[in-house]
């Protein structure tokens, strides 16, 4: 990420966010590190459970975790490997349930048809890793971090000013197109010539501060310099939602394996207790696949 505009301080914060962003915004990651959140498992027991990712997806995408620092292999014998969460992916576990509340309050839920009536009617619930994935499509994009937090910490600010801050070396034309996908997708609003965050923007604020709190090996943070402090208490969220479309069609739920059913997940040593998602918890409603062709107000969902 190139060198932003911003107080020096701030510039590393926003890096080490975004270059953790990059580790965890590519398609599946989030399923398959919450897939191993409650104890390690063998390639055989990881495929059942992500039954739609083919070989030639699945095994890349292991790599990269691991490679990024969030999954160890470990070759318990010989021929038998397993897949867990390092303590570094462990401790991204909280952060995940942060990003999952900020899209179940303020992700639109999908239309599906009620099989009953015929009718088209908001999901009820939708899967915690799909609410993640698809948060994470919205401030994932490269520029999108420093963007946002330039206008959290300046307010209301000229395009000129943002390119500036956020894209210093580039071309002003080359800020627009970043700005109108922010604006399409609910966190940014256009006020004649300055853009300022949405209650949207606003409210991402305690994603922005677990990201920042993991990004610098910290503990979860309350307070953050940009970002401001947690409040006392949360409240429900009502609007306005953002309506987005999913960079892919949701997978259906697949059926649990009998033999991974009924055993109960290792509890973790203290230097690593998480929360963990079970595999009732991932995969627990049945998701159909989102309609695509139904017009809805808001942004999209990528």
């Amino acid at each position: 990420m190139a060198t932003t505009g911003l107080p020096r301080s701030t510039q590393a914060d926003v890096q080490r966010v975004a270059e953790s962003l990059e580790m965890i915004t590519p398609l599946w990651s989030v399923w398959i590190l919450m897939t191993l959140s409650a104890q390690p498992l063998r390639y055989a027991e990881i495929k059942p459970r992500l039954s739609w990712l083919n070989d030639g997806t699945l095994h890349p995408k292991l790599r990269k975790l691991t490679d990024a620092g969030l999954v160890e292999r470990t070759e318990v014998a010989q021929g038998h490997v397993t897949y867990g969460l390092t303590g570094r992916g462990a401790d991204l576990m909280p952060v995940l349930n942060v990003i999952a509340a900020w899209g179940e309050a303020h992700l639109e839920k999908p239309l599906v048809r009620n099989k009953d009536t015929g009718r088209l009617e908001p999901l009820t619930q939708v899967a915690p890793a799909q609410n993640i994935e698809d948060t994470l499509a919205l401030i994932g994009p490269r520029h999108a971090t420093a963007i946002l937090w330039v206008l959290k910490s300046r307010g209301a600010t000229s395009a000129k000013a943002l390119a500036a801050a956020a894209m210093p070396g580039y071309r002003l034309s080359n800020i627009y197109p970043q700005m109108d996908r922010l604006v399409e997708d609910g966190l940014v609003r256009k006020d004649g010539r300055a853009y300022e965050l949405t209650s949207n923007g606003h409210a991402l604020a305690p994603v922005y501060r677990a990201l920042a709190a993991w990004a610098a090996g910290r503990p979860h943070a309350a307070t953050h310099p940009v970002w401001g402090q947690a409040p006392a208490a949360t409240q429900t969220q009502s609007g306005p939602w953002l309506t987005t479309q999913p960079r892919v069609p949701t997978p259906a739920t697949p059926a649990p394996t009998p033999a991974l059913a009924t055993q109960p997940p290792s509890t973790p040593p203290p230097a690593t207790r998480h929360t963990a998602w079970k595999p009732g918890d991932l995969f627990s409603h049945q998701i159909p696949v989102r309609p695509l062709a139904v017009p809805q107000a808001g942004g999209h969902r990528r």
